[in-house]
């Protein structure tokens, strides 16, 4: 059974791990920020659960604690980074906050972010943009999750994408997906509730179908060519425009049996609504057209039409108040990391 844990005293204790594992004060909030914030928005994945991951990366030298982030080209629109494989939030989060500044200048700050590392959920960055009044996009292509249609071997990422939009009166439409038909890190999280995947989900590393999720090696596209053909266009908008190309380097060293490593390269962007358009007007329009939406016939009589990101957002208020439901396999492996850190995790859990 899960066990309630404060969203604060979570935070904190994320907050204090990394500072230990030699992050600075202010990125190891960034991290435990946007750690928390995807466990509070019931994006379990992409949460906490990742702290003993990321900490083995830390230790293999695999996520750098205090990396050279250095910017390769910069123009009024646009900027080119190399994160030196920075831990994803603390890297993102400063290139988002450029292209937003670049998008109140010029009307679109554009960003490509090569040889980071895991960045969490990305609604958060998107979110940024959308609190700002801007519109955010942000994706992120790495080394082969997930079988291309037609294959039983990984050649794809699953090349997650949020776009956040802002409105008026209702909150942001934040769109957060992969393109796998589940996130790695759902079955991660499968895996410490104790529970099976659904079948289609994944296949083993042998290439068969599993509803094991510790036997689950590859992802599964969602919408067979439709999911995986727009991972591959990615990979082109992203790192093979970063210069740093991935899958075409990574498919055959993965084929020869040397396993897959862990390196990304990302998109992080923001638009200025009121270059094209009054942004009042803009956002009035969205929340006619969420009303719109809303107001069509259900399917379900008893199951209310949602907009993208309201799922989200219902389940952080509910657990701002109540607080973050973990696993028990999570608090068994944050139990340890506590230990090993010497950070004592919060005391109802």
């Amino acid at each position: 059974m899960a066990a309630r844990v404060q969203a604060e005293p979570l935070r904190a204790f994320a907050s204090s791990v990394f500072v230990r594992a030699g992050l600075t004060p202010e990125d190891a909030q960034t991290v435990a920020d946007v750690l928390v914030w995807a466990n509070l928005r019931g994006v379990d994945s992409h949460g906490v659960l990742r702290i003993p991951v990321y900490l083995d990366y830390m230790s293999s030298g695999h996520m750098k604690t205090r990396p050279d982030i250095r910017v390769l080209r910069e123009t009024l629109a646009i900027i080119s980074v190399d994160a030196d494989c920075a831990l994803g939030p603390v890297v993102t989060v400063k290139v988002m906050r450029q292209v937003i500044e670049k998008a109140k200048n010029v009307g679109i700050g554009w960003g490509l972010v090569r040889n980071l590392t895991h960045q969490g959920a990305l609604g958060y960055y998107a979110e940024l943009a959308a609190g700002m009044g801007m519109v955010g996009i942000v994706n992120v292509c790495g080394t082969p999750v997930m079988a291309p249609s037609g294959a039983k071997a990984a050649g794809v990422h699953n090349s997650p994408l949020a776009i956040g939009v802002p409105a008026d009166k209702h909150r942001p439409l934040l769109l957060d997906m992969a393109h796998s038909v589940a996130a790695g890190g759902r079955i991660k999280h499968a895996q410490d509730s104790e529970l099976l995947i659904p079948s289609g989900w994944a296949l083993d590393r042998n290439g068969n179908p599993t509803t094991d999720p510790a036997q689950a090696g590859i992802l599964l596209p969602l919408g067979g060519p439709k999911g995986s053909g727009l991972a591959m266009i990615f990979e082109c908008l992203s790192s093979v425009m970063a210069g740093n190309p991935l899958l075409s380097l990574a498919i055959p060293r993965m084929l020869a049996g040397e396993g897959r490593y862990h390196v990304q390269n990302g998109i992080v962007a923001a638009i200025d609504i009121g270059a094209f358009t009054d942004p009042d007007v803009f956002r009035t329009n969205v929340d006619a057209l969420i009303s719109a939406e809303k107001s069509l016939p259900r399917a379900d009589p008893h199951a209310e039409i949602l907009v993208p990101g309201e799922r989200g957002y219902r389940t952080y208020d509910e657990r701002a108040a109540n607080g973050v439901p973990l696993p028990p396999g999570t608090i068994d492996k944050l139990h340890e990391v506590a230990q090993t850190m010497g950070v004592p995790f919060p005391d109802n859990a």
